[in-house]
């Protein structure tokens, strides 16, 4: 992992050797105090800004699923689990718990439909969490491998599993200015969402259509932000970017050199800057027209 810091133009890397979890990093989150977690393949690990300390696991045997919707004394993060492993954990500042979903129809028919003496070394889940987003009512949303998305409310599940949405990994979710919602999966579509009707709005307006791309290949939709101008920036795989004010799309070819790259995320940082996260070309910043490659 690394921090920059944009005053000094220091870039720092941490590493195991400096005490990091896993050099494998699926998530960073910051508390109310400032304290850095990261998901790592070797669990949460935290930064108070000296030491990184891996986070003990509680197991829950009762599988309390609890949400601080309006307590704002506690200090509350959700962190998804290791892949294939259909668990997502809850931090309140002093324990790590861990927690399964309840079971639902549609996932132990999927799971039936693969025997495990058929399938003997299946470790996909219906349940597998792969994305997780708060909305601004302190809702705790999941994206999930085949069920497509579940909002706890604190009481209880409900399940968003239109067909097409349900049919692949759901890796993005984000709440636009309107109170609406935005679902990215793999290989589908985006989806938006107003609280009853789900629309898919790549067949309406275009994003990501293979027409005006020079792939062929399905589109996975990886990340979803808002720009201070509440205009969409959605990061795709290996598609490059989707800038959607409502109308239009705009497609943005992220390329490094005559090298297409594939992205894992998008970021709007406090200055209304925006940057993408790749996979293996380092971290792109959009001037205004395009996104140029960050180098100190």
């Amino acid at each position: 992992v690394y921090r920059y810091n944009p005053s000094t133009g220091v870039l720092i890397q941490f590493t195991t050797k400096d005490g990091l979890c896993s050099n494998q990093i699926g998530g960073i989150q910051e508390d109310k105090s400032g304290m850095i977690y990261f998901t790592t393949s070797e669990g949460i690990c935290k930064f108070d800004g000296h030491i990184f300390t891996k986070l003990s696991i509680t197991n829950n045997s009762n599988n309390e699923w609890i949400l601080a919707r309006n307590d704002f004394t506690v200090d509350e993060l959700w962190f998804t689990g290791a892949q294939d492993s259909a668990l997502v954990y809850r931090y309140d500042g002093k324990t790590l718990n861990r927690l399964k979903f309840p079971k639902t129809t549609s996932g132990e028919e999927f799971i039936a439909s693969y025997p495990r003496s058929k399938y003997p070394n299946m470790t996909f889940s219906p349940y597998d969490v792969y994305c997780i987003y708060r909305d601004r009512s302190g809702n705790i949303w999941f994206g999930t491998g085949s069920l497509g998305v579940c909002k706890y409310d604190g009481k209880s599940f409900t399940w968003i599993a239109e067909s097409k949405l349900s049919e692949s990994p759901v890796r993005s979710i984000f709440e636009d200015k309107d109170g609406s919602f935005w679902f990215g999966n793999s290989g589908q579509a985006v989806y938006r969402y107003d609280g009853q009707t789900l629309k898919n709005i790549r067949k309406e307006n275009g994003i990501g259509n293979a027409k005006d791309m020079e792939e062929s290949a399905p589109v996975s939709y990886m990340s979803i932000i808002e720009d201070n101008n509440d205009v969409l920036w959605i990061a795709t795989f290996e598609a490059g970017v989707w800038r959607y004010d409502g109308k239009k799309a705009t497609h943005f070819r992220i390329k490094d050199g005559n090298t297409k790259v594939t992205l894992f995320s998008i970021f709007k940082d406090k200055l209304g800057e925006i940057w993408l996260g790749t996979h293996t070309s380092g971290v792109y910043k959009f001037n205004g027209k395009s996104f140029e490659k960050f180098e100190l």
